[in-house]
């Protein structure tokens, strides 16, 4: 396992940032904190394939690949950089009719995933967890059993992390993949509920084949109780963003780590944007009873909007969805500096909670953050993630998703 020198240097710094200059620094090392090379254990799986297949599974016909958290080297992909506000006309800040929408759709609907069948057409991830968290996946019947996975009486799909007190290892956690890959397309995922609370790092995200050729985006990602979304993408040298002005990108999130998204030239950290507001990620999303991300990869990039509840657009709750409609999105990767069907390519869609690991574990001791004014160091009286975690269960009892329904759709 390699470490980034700036991990290295965060790891330096004393849990006390008091001065300007300090919190500063801190929010930059954040934004190049270590997070995974997905594709790291997609291999594994290719390898293991032989095995694989033989095992018996509850979810029918399945892909063999199947994308894994990241492993972290350095610091990038599930790292804290990114979010999706929402546009112009959708202001996540507010309620109110949303747009009606105008004309047809240009998207078909070619995955579901909602209600009772929530889990079909997902594959639970079994292995160890790349980015080292104390955590260990469990397969679907192991989930159900210890009632980390379910479908609850509103029809929404959950997935929770163990709450026993005490455990002298690792806590149980559910980590899924789509099992049908997608080439471009609209991806829309509705949430009333997030993990969050120290020691958590959940997110959601989509990533292709070998990684980091595949490309990898990241949707929904933060740590411990980090408040503003972060969004980045991790790709093969090539790919940049054209700018660190959000208003040159046409967003309202900010640009962290730098313009170019090479994982491999940025001790894995690609390029990432922060959202502006507190009620993107964590306890803020959930207070507000979530709302919906909206991911859009086509010829002219990658685009990311947010709409909290109350300000959803009609045109996505009627499931013809009108992105040109949607106004600012909170991030964008322009095709003009890096080509969306070269740098990504088959991508399925992934939710996973870890704990601690080479994100979470490694800002234990600092604040600064959106949400992390005190670290959890501080606010938890234990001096390593891993302790907390081993001894404290009820701490856990946010640490769950709760989706109303995930839907994937492909141009006409």
């Amino acid at each position: 396992m390699r470490f980034s020198p700036y991990l290295l240097f965060l790891l330096a710094f004393s849990p006390s940032y008091s001065s300007a200059s300090s919190l500063r620094t801190i929010t930059n090392l954040h934004s190049i904190a270590i997070k995974h090379s997905a594709g790291i254990a997609r291999d594994i799986r290719r390898a293991l394939s032989p095995l694989l297949i033989s095992q018996p599974t509850n979810q029918g016909q399945q892909k063999i690949y199947c994308v894994t958290k990241p492993l972290s080297p350095g610091g990038s992909s599930r790292n804290g950089t990114t979010g999706h506000p929402t546009s112009s006309k959708v202001n996540p800040t507010k309620t109110g009719a949303p747009p009606a929408p105008t004309g047809s759709s240009p998207w078909s609907l070619v995955q579901n995933h909602e209600g009772q069948g929530f889990f079909d057409g997902w594959e639970f991830w079994t292995f160890p967890d790349p980015t080292h968290g104390v955590v260990d996946y469990v397969s679907e019947d192991t989930g159900r059993a210890n009632g980390l996975v379910a479908v609850n009486a509103q029809g929404n799909a959950v997935m929770r992390v163990d709450t026993t007190q005490q455990v002298s290892g690792n806590r149980q956690s559910i980590r899924i993949t789509t099992t049908q890959s997608f080439m471009g397309g609209l991806v829309i995922m509705d949430a009333v509920h997030m993990p969050t609370g120290c020691a958590t790092w959940p997110a959601f995200w989509s990533n292709g084949p070998d990684w980091p050729v595949g490309g990898e985006i990241d949707i929904v990602e933060g740590v411990n109780n980090y408040t503003n979304n972060q969004l980045t993408i991790h790709t093969n040298p090539g790919c940049s963003l054209p700018s660190t002005n959000s208003a040159n990108l046409a967003i309202t999130g900010s640009v962290v780590g730098g313009t170019n998204c090479a994982a491999a030239q940025t001790g894995n950290q690609g390029c990432g944007v922060r959202a502006p507001n507190n009620n993107t990620f964590g306890v803020g999303f959930n207070r507000i009873g979530g709302g919906v991300y909206a991911t859009q990869w086509d010829k002219d990039g990658i685009t990311i909007w947010f709409f909290p509840r109350g300000s959803i657009p009609t045109d996505i709750s009627a499931g013809a969805p009108q992105s040109q409609n949607w106004g600012m999105p909170v991030a964008r990767w322009p095709a003009s500096t890096c080509d969306p069907f070269k740098f990504f390519v088959d991508h399925v869609a992934i939710f996973d909670t870890t704990l601690c690991g080479d994100w979470a574990g490694a800002v234990w001791s600092a604040s600064g953050i959106p949400g992390q004014e005190q670290s959890c160091a501080d606010r938890t009286g234990f001096s390593t993630c891993e302790a907390f975690v081993r001894a404290r269960g009820d701490s856990f009892a946010e640490a769950y998703w709760e989706v109303r329904n995930v839907k994937i759709y492909k141009q006409k």
